[in-house]
């Protein structure tokens, strides 16, 4: 009798459990067998790299209606897509930025410009001027006109505002309380007012300061603390219940912009006229947490991300900027022919859009991440992009893949600013360096970049 060996598989390791499922795959993961793994590994990252720039293409929509440079823009609270913008035509519009359609437009809501504008309790919208007027509209009603028209929006409106508080200077600047019918504003002085009462309840500012106030905003989470900057370079904290100041800093230069982060509820974002912005945290303001430097002139507007990991810049310099928070260099760039200088900007509630708003006087839609795809993605697109992603991080080091990923396109006069700005910043840090080497030893010692920020701290 002649015995016949058999090599007998497991059906179940062979063959789909159910019937649909993949057929299951053996594979040997002993690196020996696998010599060109990493070579292989290495070059799906660089087309990973190469894929996500050439699908970069930021840019989605313009909203129009304002006829000249727009100055401030505000997103409705607990919404993802409705935005308030004022412009320098005393108009102002609500836009639903999902519809890409206006619910909302007053023409001459302010005479000269508005410079502030908010969302405060329900349906309701603030909104203050040059005109030294602060005016509350009822928003709701222009909302159910919009769902009636077509899918054009709504048209000019000659609605009358709900109340009109009358201030004694110009308005800068406009910010709600976010649970109570109070609102801060900010002009030669900052003050709180009620909904319910026609004059400020309370005036909040320092007995030595003389300056314009030219923003306010409250804080996320501890809503009684405010926040404000002004045009003598300082950056103030007040409490609402003392009704005083509390704390005080002079900076090198003025800041234009500022912004409280939604996760982290002590760190504030000044946008600065010194091309640069800054993390400060409150408990400790004599000196910022980092510094981000990146725009060639001044900047104009800041915003956080919902998620707080990200924030939006806007610049004299006619670009938008999108930075990592911590990363202090190398942001996302986006810009167009025609967009002039942008002077406000602002993210969707979901983290996905970001706005920005111009001299040109359209309000900009562009994507958060440049490449990221618009519209459904199927589970299979969903791994393949996550798989791309994991690969750039890991071979993020490698200088082919490093450099693909960091190059980014500029305007002609951007780049050239850019570049004579490095020039002279490098030639100020050798002229330091020739000064320090031929002086008497510890007499000039080099002072850190964060520790020139600041120059004084009063409290």
């Amino acid at each position: 009798m002649v015995k016949i060996s058999v090599l007998q598989h497991a059906p179940s390791a062979h063959l789909p459990a159910r019937p649909g499922d993949p057929t299951p795959t053996s594979r040997n993961l002993d690196p020996l067998m696998h010599p060109f793994a990493r070579a292989r590994e290495r070059t799906r990252a660089l087309n990973a790299v190469k894929m996500e720039r050439m699908f970069a293409k930021p840019f989605i929509a313009s909203l129009e209606g304002h006829v000249d440079a727009v100055e401030t823009m505000a997103r409705k609270p607990e919404t993802l897509d409705i935005v308030a913008s004022g412009s320098w035509d005393g108009g102002l519009i609500v836009h639903d930025v999902s519809r890409r359609s206006r619910l909302l437009h007053i023409e001459d809501a302010h005479k000269g410009k508005v410079s502030g504008v908010c969302f405060g309790q329900g349906a309701r919208l603030l909104s203050c001027g040059v005109d030294r007027n602060i005016k509350l509209w009822d928003s709701h009603k222009g909302f159910e006109e919009a769902t009636e028209e077509d899918e054009s929006g709504a048209g000019p409106s000659k609605r009358k505002p709900l109340s009109i508080f009358p201030g004694k200077a110009a308005f800068n600047s406009i910010d709600h309380h976010r649970y109570d019918p109070l609102f801060a504003t900010a002009s030669n002085l900052v003050q709180v007012w009620d909904e319910t009462k026609s004059a400020a309840i309370s005036n909040l500012t320092l007995p030595t300061s003389t300056e314009t106030v030219t923003a306010v905003k409250f804080n996320l989470a501890e809503a009684s603390v405010l926040a404000s900057i002004g045009s003598d370079r300082s950056f103030t904290l007040y409490d609402i219940r003392t009704g005083k100041a509390e704390r005080r800093i002079i900076m090198q230069m003025r800041s234009n912009a500022l912004s409280w982060s939604p996760t982290f509820p002590t760190t504030v974002l000044l946008a600065s006229e010194d091309h640069n912005l800054y993390t400060f945290d409150i408990r400790q303001l004599n000196t910022p947490s980092q510094i981000y430097k990146g725009h060639v002139a001044a900047v104009m507007s800041c915003d956080w991300s919902p998620t707080g990991l990200e924030f939006v810049s806007g610049g004299w310099d006619r670009t938008v900027r999108i930075w990592k928070e911590g990363v202090g260099s190398q942001p996302e760039v986006y810009h167009t022919k025609r967009m002039q200088r942008v002077m406000s900007t602002l993210y969707t509630g979901d983290s996905r859009f970001v706005l920005s708003g111009s001299d040109d006087g359209n309000v900009r839609i562009w994507k958060a991440h440049a490449s990221d795809k618009l519209g459904i993605v199927t589970a299979r697109e969903r791994a393949a992009i996550e798989y791309r992603q994991s690969l750039k991080a890991r071979w993020k080091a490698d200088a082919e893949v490093n450099k693909i990923a960091r190059t980014r396109h500029l305007p002609k006069p951007v780049y050239k600013a850019a570049q004579l700005k490095r020039t002279m910043l490098d030639a100020q840090r050798v002229k330091e360096e020739r000064r320090r080497k031929h002086s008497r030893a510890g007499e000039n010692k080099p002072k850190a970049e964060r520790k020139k920020i600041v120059i004084a701290e009063q409290s």
